[in-house]
């Protein structure tokens, strides 16, 4: 009676039923999590190059050294005639890919943080 009842449990911890149910359910819940995971690291990404090229942009306008990329604007006021100079400053930074390339997803191109800052290019007395 008890060698009995032991094997009809190991024929029962051998079934595999559940398991391509299991598999279903998993794959999609793990795409999903990458997804979201990417998404999180973009905005991440961006608000983080944001905060650095504001911090560059505006010390580049106080020390007057500006970079290849970096474009000045020039605006006068009509009612003052002062000019005023504005610091423009672009930032590409990759993102790194968490989501491998599925068949379904058809997206070989690679993803940037694209940013811009502003800053007001100051005359020294």
């Amino acid at each position: 009676m008890k060698g009995y009842k032991l094997r009809k449990l190991i024929v029962l911890l051998r079934q595999e039923e559940g398991s391509v149910e299991s598999t279903l359910v998993l794959i999609p819940l793990l795409v999903l999590f990458l997804v979201a995971v990417q998404i999180i690291v973009a905005i991440n990404y961006r608000n983080l190059d944001l905060s650095y090229a504001q911090s560059s942009a505006s010390s580049s306008a106080l020390n007057s050294s500006f970079s290849t990329s970096d474009e000045v604007v020039t605006f006068e006021d009509r009612s003052s005639g002062q000019m005023l100079d504005l610091l423009v400053s672009h930032q590409v930074r990759t993102i790194p890919n968490l989501i491998p390339r599925l068949p379904f997803f058809h997206s070989d191109r690679t993803r940037q943080s694209d940013v811009e800052a502003i800053a007001v290019i100051e005359e020294l007395p």
